[in-house]
Order: structure tokens, then C-alpha cells, then sequence
């Protein structure tokens, strides 16, 4: 267990960031944000708070006590006037607002960009949705679930002779929470040295999902086809799968380096392949994928995980294990490098969570407190303002 670094100055100390968005897109993008310093400041509904306190576990808000790191507490019903004019006030004082309503929801409650860039026209609006805030989607509802369906992802996810496959997290969401805390910084540097006006990020799920699918655009064109799902192995390199193990685990090959291919060839006592046709290439291996396949997993099959991996790593062949969660809670490569932490809790003890990342030499970030209680911090900010946080209670606005 780790103390909470509660001082620590990290390089975006100074930030202020107002997140009104519920769920996992926007959280990620401030996660980003708070772990390097900002102080974000959520907005949440009084007596209910962010959605992502709702995915429980054994009765846990797991997520939000990982996800919330970091974070500030306000409960604020912005539909009311007095909530309204509190908002306008906070985001005076603010960098970045982060939003995750349908298209057009903040300009029904009368805090639309022209309006809060009236208050601050230096305010970073980031526009989290589904499709976009244009297009002919715009009106739509856009759970990460949909996007992974319609990019692509899934069909090309899983395996030829079933269904295709959507992923077991919130990938459209993480993906679009990294890339919108990545243009928020290069908005925020626009500002910085050109003394620039504040500007909206258009941040659909969608197309930073897309972009990391590779040039399936430029494959079809040049093709017509359309590549078939293929399970864990590779359209353009082989041997490329997992494969079982004498004792019934499983590794990971990934020979996508021709050097790799004739190594891995070498070390299963089959250097002869590297000359046969069929093997000769990735191109040759590729279309012959059922015999490197099935050479590949006769020879892996018939040593344990221990004997495999000692025999790739002598031979310098990219091989490894797959793990779950009980297999690196411990590991010592997860240790070594501190990638989980174990964070003080006062509700189960302690959370063992993600360590901040990237990594910094010179300027890196810290998590300096947990995740707040529903409006833990309204005497702190909206006290600050002048607002009798007590009355405003009583009439359930905060």
C-alpha cells in the first residue's frame, strides 16, 4: 500500500477543469487531466451523482473509486436557475469544460458554446458523443457498444465461423478518452503560445476508434475484399496465434520480423522450413496458415509453459504467456515496475488500481487524493463563490 502523494506538483497543476460528462469517455479524458495535475472539478446530480457510481461490484462503486481518482465533488442540479448561474460562475474560473450529453442538450439549458464561451472565451469546450456534433448520426444515441459495431471493430473481431465479436470493455470509450485528453492539451497549447481564443473538440466515439484500425480503407480499395475474421492469428504475418501448452496453459508467438519466422523455425528443430516454399515468406506463411499453425502447436504442445518459455527466450523468439488478473497480481514484472498500485481505502481497506501513465523522468504525475463522496467538495468551491451551500441544499439544488 501506497500513501496518496497529497503534494506532489505535477506539470498541469493550475488546470482547472469542470467535467459535466457521466460515464467512462469523459472520465477517461479527465482521469488523463487530474493524474498530471488538473484539478477537475465533476459536476454531478445531487443524491445520485456520476453513472459510473451505478457498476458495482459485491456492492462496490469499483469503477468510480478507480476512475474518480484524483477528482473534486460538487453536486449541482444545472437545470435550475440558481444551479445554472453556479455552473457559469465555476466556469469563469476554469481551462476545459468536458460534456457528454446528445448534441444540442446544453444549448436546451441555455449553457451552449456561445454561452460559456461569452463567460470565458478562453474555455476549452470538449464535445464528447457518440457520432459527432455534425453529420447525419448527430441526432443519435452513441453507446460505445454501437460504435464498436458500426467501425468495424467487431467484424473484424473473433473468429470466421462465428459471430463477430465485441470487446469485454469500454473500448470506444478509452480510446476516445485518450484522444480527447490529447487534444485538449494541444488546445490548450494553441492558447498558451499564440494567446489564442478558447475552441470546441468535436469528440465522437467513432472516428478515434476507426483511426486505430489500421488502412482497412485503403486494403478494400486496393483489394475489394474484405478480410475474414481470423481468431488470434495474423493477415500479414505468421506464425502468429496463441497456442496450448503441455500442462494446459497457453502462449502467445508473434513472428512478425522475417528474422523472427526463421528463429522460431531454428529453435523447434525445424530449420528445413525456413527453404520451403510454403514457408519461405510471410506472404508464403500466410497462405499456408493451417500447417505453420499446426507445426507451431505440435511443438509447443509438447512442453510445459516453464520449458517453452525458457526455450523462446534462449533462442530470442517473441513468445510469452497469457495471463489474467490472478496471474499479475503478483507478477514480478507487475511489482517491479510498479504498474498496480494499492491505494488506501476507507471503505474496503485498499484498491489496487493502474498507476499513473504514461511515465514522466522529469514532471510526472501523481494521484494525490481518492475518489470524492457526491459533493464532497461544495463548501470548498461553491463556498468560494459566495453560495449558501446549506440553503441551496435545503431546496436540492447542490
Amino acid at each position: 500500500m501506497i500513501p496518496f502523494a497529497r503534494d506532489a506538483q505535477c506539470p498541469l497543476d493550475g488546470i482547472r477543469v469542470i467535467d459535466l460528462s457521466r460515464l467512462v469517455a469523459g472520465n477517461m479524458v479527465s482521469l488523463q487531466l487530474a493524474d498530471f495535475g488538473a484539478e477537475v472539478i465533476k459536476i454531478e446530480t445531487p443524491g445520485r451523482g456520476d453513472d459510473l457510481r451505478n457498476w458495482r461490484v459485491k456492492g462496490i462503486s469499483i469503477h468510480w473509486k478507480v476512475y474518480g481518482r484524483n477528482k473534486k465533488s460538487v453536486s449541482l442540479d444545472f437545470a435550475r436557475p440558481a444551479g445554472r448561474d453556479l455552473l457559469l460562475r465555476l466556469v469563469e474560473t476554469a481551462h476545459v469544460l468536458i460534456e457528454n450529453f446528445k448534441p444540442g442538450t446544453l444549448e436546451k439549458h441555455g449553457i451552449g458554446p456561445d454561452v460559456l464561451l461569452g463567460r470565458n472565451p478562453k474555455l476549452i469546450l470538449v464535445r464528447v458523443s457518440g457520432w459527432g456534433q455534425t453529420g447525419p448520426f448527430a441526432h443519435k444515441p452513441g453507446f460505445g457498444s454501437l460504435v464498436e459495431a458500426m467501425s468495424g471493430f467487431a467484424a473484424m473481431n473473433g473468429f470466421a465461423d462465428r459471430p463477430p465479436v465485441l470487446p469485454p470493455l469500454a473500448l470506444a470509450d478509452m480510446i476516445a478518452g485518450l484522444s480527447g485528453a490529447m487534444a485538449t492539451l494541444v488546445a490548450l497549447r494553441a492558447i498558451e503560445v499564440g494567446g489564442g481564443k478558447g475552441q470546441i473538440i468535436d469528440l465522437p466515439l467513432f472516428e478515434p476508434l476507426f483511426s486505430i484500425l489500421g488502412p482497412q480503407a485503403a486494403i478494400y480499395k486496393l483489394t475489394g475484399e474484405v478480410p475474414q475474421r481470423v481468431g488470434s492469428r495474423s493477415n500479414l504475418s505468421a506464425p502468429r496465434n496463441v497456442y496450448r501448452t503441455r500442462d494446459g496453459k497457453w502462449v502467445a508467438l508473434s513472428a512478425s520480423m522475417q528474422s523472427m519466422a526463421e528463429r522460431f523455425f531454428r529453435s523447434i528443430g525445424k530449420p528445413e522450413a525456413i527453404q520451403d516454399p510454403r514457408f519461405r515468406t510471410h506472404v508464403d506463411r500466410v497462405a499456408n496458415l493451417d500447417a505453420v499453425d499446426a507445426m507451431a502447436a505440435e511443438a509447443i504442445e509438447a512442453k510445459t509453459l516453464d520449458e517453452n518459455l525458457a526455450l523462446f527466450e534462449a533462442a530470442e523468439v517473441t513468445v510469452g504467456p497469457v495471463c489474467d488478473i490472478a496471474d499479475l497480481i503478483d507478477h514480478p514484472f507487475i511489482t517491479g515496475r510498479g504498474v498496480i498500485v494499492d491505494l488506501p481505502d476507507g471503505e474496503i481497506g485498499s484498491v489496487p488500481m493502474h498507476a499513473v501513465v504514461p511515465r514522466l523522468s522529469a514532471t510526472p504525475g501523481a494521484i494525490r487524493r481518492p475518489a470524492p463522496e457526491i459533493g464532497e467538495h461544495n463548501e470548498e468551491l461553491l463556498g468560494a463563490l459566495g453560495a449558501d451551500v446549506a440553503a441551496l441544499r435545503q431546496i436540492g439544488v447542490v
